[in-house]
């Protein structure tokens, strides 16, 4: 027998499909796995390792998937502003020179001040940056690194690197640490875990300068951040709510390793490139200063307002932090 369909059953099943319609279009916007990456060798390689054994994603709700490893500082960062991945770890003062120029990027929070960066000596004469005016300096020129402490010891100490200091140029910052090591140049910039590295290898070595000091000198106190978290602005436009997961992610990791660096050491062994010992070294000692600053504080976007004028005023920068820059919710 024949069924016939009524008015009631029609809109039924009409409001029946509707709703399944709906539900798979809701289903369609929850949020992807975020991608991510990170840099070895490199203390990176302890932040990411350790937040996958911790599961902190999953503990926070987050989906993130496994990250991906590069080699090589420039396809790194070139291929976050492609659109590659989603998440990056890095510092923020190349994140805010690539929002200027246009990449669809936003700052999420910061991981480290800039208490990492030093410059190193083995010649007992050399006590501070003014005695190396004439001598040479070997350091990674190519670097925003290189840049920003440029900058810190020419408001500083009035002293140009290239000019009053010679720059001898090294292709990453471990070899400007090599370079020291074989008595090659009267000093080396360079930043952790490099640092503590170098200073295990030689008891006679000394630290000269060190970026957040000289930051702190010049602004009446004020950390510089340096290491942070951008997100492609796409993505966080499109799922605020996992981005903010993301961001809780990233506050238990950096506080799980300034907890318990010990526990945190012996998570990555010596998968970031480095000996247990001497990471370990450099989380203890606080040359390797974690600290998380998420951008939904006031205050800690104010600082990196407050950096951005810095490197504003010696050319890093052309304008004034935009406030957009900011995942600010």
């Amino acid at each position: 027998m024949t069924h016939v369909f009524g008015r009631r059953e029609i809109l039924g099943a009409g409001l029946g499909a509707a709703s399944l319609l709906a539900s798979g279009q809701l289903r369609a916007q929850s949020a992807p796995s975020a991608r991510w990456a990170y840099l070895v060798p490199g203390f990176t390689v302890l932040v990411a390792r350790y937040l996958e054994q911790k599961k902190l994603a999953e503990a926070a709700g987050a989906k993130m998937s496994a990250p991906t490893e590069y080699t090589t500082v420039s396809t790194y960062y070139n291929d976050f502003a492609a659109g590659n991945y989603d998440v990056c770890i890095g510092s923020w003062d190349v994140f805010a020179q690539r929002y200027e120029a246009g990449v669809p990027i936003r700052l999420l929070c910061t991981i480290t001040s800039a208490d990492m960066i030093s410059i190193l000596t083995g010649e007992a004469a050399i006590k501070s940056v003014p005695d190396l005016k004439g001598k040479t300096l070997a350091a990674p020129q190519a670097t925003g690194t290189f840049r920003m402490v440029s900058s810190l010891i020419k408001e500083r100490y009035g002293l140009e690197l290239g000019r009053d200091i010679n720059v001898q140029g090294v292709d990453n910052p471990a070899t400007s640490m090599t370079l020291i090591l074989a008595d090659r140049a009267d000093g080396g910039l360079s930043w952790e875990p490099n640092v503590s590295a170098a200073l295990a290898r030689r008891s006679n070595l000394n630290l000269i300068f060190n970026a957040g000091s000289a930051y702190r000198e010049i602004s009446d106190g004020s950390e510089l951040p340096y290491f942070g978290i951008a997100v492609r602005a796409d993505f966080a436009e499109r799922y605020p709510q996992e981005v903010a997961r993301i961001r809780t992610t990233f506050e238990r990791c950096i506080n799980g390793i300034i907890g318990d660096p010990g526990e945190a050491v012996g998570i990555v062994s010596d998968k970031t490139g480095f000996p247990a010992p001497v990471l370990l070294d450099a989380l203890k000692s606080r040359r390797l200063s974690f600290r998380f600053g998420s951008m939904t504080a006031p205050e800690e976007r104010a600082a990196v307002v407050k950096a951005g004028e810095f490197l504003k005023r010696n050319g890093l920068l052309k304008k004034s932090i935009d406030p957009a820059f900011f995942i600010a919710a």
